[in-house]
């Protein structure tokens, strides 16, 4: 025998199972979306003390289930009909707040659009916090983008000026056991994000095949999403010391417009992917990036332990060809976009997305003619080839 009821989280499912002489029971599941569902528990908590007495203290919570003893069954189904009263009555509260916040962000939208802004505070109130996802615009870094931009300030600061002015007249610093550590612990980073990207994801839930829309509800499958975002955000903030080890280092030749370009962009986009969209199609380009940064650093870190495993670093060309193959696929993936009129992705973040994709691809194609081109092949057939350097970046 079974009761069901799927109308409450807390009381999804209701089965009937045997406990030896002490009579019936009746085990109440509860599934993931009742994880959230906590702050129902007031309203429900007289009922179940009603049914409780008459029960006779056979009912209680124990480990986010209900268990029901010998208690009739007239009694369970009360308890039972007046949850789905309670979550009828919720669900009907909650589609009015839905409602009427809906309505009061069309009309912000409208007087935003149509009116004006009275002030700048309003209308940075509007970009940064009105537009922003409820779920993430909280954490830190992410209320505005004042503090990342003041990061990256102090990043070129640094690696333009103050650096490259400070080791003038210094020796270079070797930094290999830093250099060690700095990249495994990048690897490992790295390798966390895919974990995640292919667990909650692309092998659970999410095609490459469509555009995948971003679930706005604040549960513990989207929360994980959300913080995946977040992770991939910082990581991009600490990548920034590579260019900082470059400078230490003495290495300016390695301090490429591609080099600065690709770290100044990448943190601001992921801050508003994080900020505004965590979820759906952008997680496509964070997952593959990831993918690519495990080989990539794990690279560095051999290339920094000295020449004793340079000899093993043959695959350094191909490491290239991985980078241009990840741009042609994140332009291919976020093309589907503008086919897809389902999906809430908006269509014009494409003007953002593939410029910046061709415009990788150019880079590092030049890079890569340069490095291994028709003219390098010959110098290395003619014993004139460069060796290769610790850590050197490849971007």
């Amino acid at each position: 025998m079974s009761i069901d009821s799927s109308a409450f989280g807390h009381l999804a499912l209701i089965r009937r199972t045997s406990r030896g002489s002490s009579g019936r029971s009746y085990v109440t599941e509860r599934t993931k979306s009742a994880l959230f569902l906590g702050d129902r528990w007031p309203s429900i908590f007289p009922v179940f003390q009603g049914v409780r007495t008459l029960c006779q203290d056979n009912i209680f919570v124990f480990s986010g289930r209900l268990l029901v003893t010998s208690c009739p069954e007239n009694a369970v189904s009360r308890l039972l009909t007046e949850c789905t009263q309670i979550e009828a009555k919720s669900i009907s509260m909650n589609e009015a707040i839905n409602h009427r916040a809906g309505m009061a962000h069309s009309a912000i939208h409208r007087n935003a659009t149509e009116d004006g802004f009275q002030s700048f505070s309003d209308f940075w109130n509007y970009i940064f916090f009105e537009l922003g996802d409820k779920r993430t615009n909280h954490w830190p870094l992410l209320g505005s983008p004042i503090p990342g931009l003041t990061i990256l300030a102090l990043y070129l600061l640094f690696v333009k000026w103050i650096g490259p002015k400070m080791m003038e007249n210094r020796k270079p610093f070797e930094l290999k056991e830093v250099l060690i550590v700095y990249n495994a612990y990048q690897v490992f980073f790295s390798m966390y994000l895919v974990y995640e990207a292919l667990d909650g994801l692309w092998l659970n839930k999410y095609s490459c095949f469509r555009c995948e829309s971003v679930e706005w509800e604040a549960n513990e499958y989207t929360m994980r999403i959300c913080r995946g975002f977040y992770v991939y955000f910082i990581a991009k903030l600490t990548e920034l010391l590579d260019t900082v080890f470059f400078v230490l280092r003495k290495k300016d030749n390695q301090i490429t417009f591609l080099h600065l370009y690709h770290h100044t962009m990448m943190p601001m986009a992921a801050w508003g992917t994080t900020k505004y969209y965590p979820g759906g199609h952008p997680a496509f380009i964070g997952s593959i990036n990831s993918f690519v940064h495990v080989i990539m650093y794990a690279y560095y870190m051999f290339a920094a332990m000295g020449p004793q495993f340079q000899k093993y670093l043959w695959w350094k060309k191909w490491l290239t060809t991985l980078q241009l193959g990840q741009f042609c696929l994140a332009f291919l993936h976020y093309m589907q976009i503008l086919f897809h009129k389902d999906c809430n992705i908006p269509k014009w973040s494409v003007i953002i997305v593939l410029p910046n994709a061709i415009f990788f691809y150019y880079l590092f194609n030049d890079f890569y003619e340069k490095a291994y081109g028709p003219r390098e092949q010959k110098k290395k057939e003619n014993g004139i080839q460069q060796p290769i350097e610790n850590g050197k970046k490849l971007e």
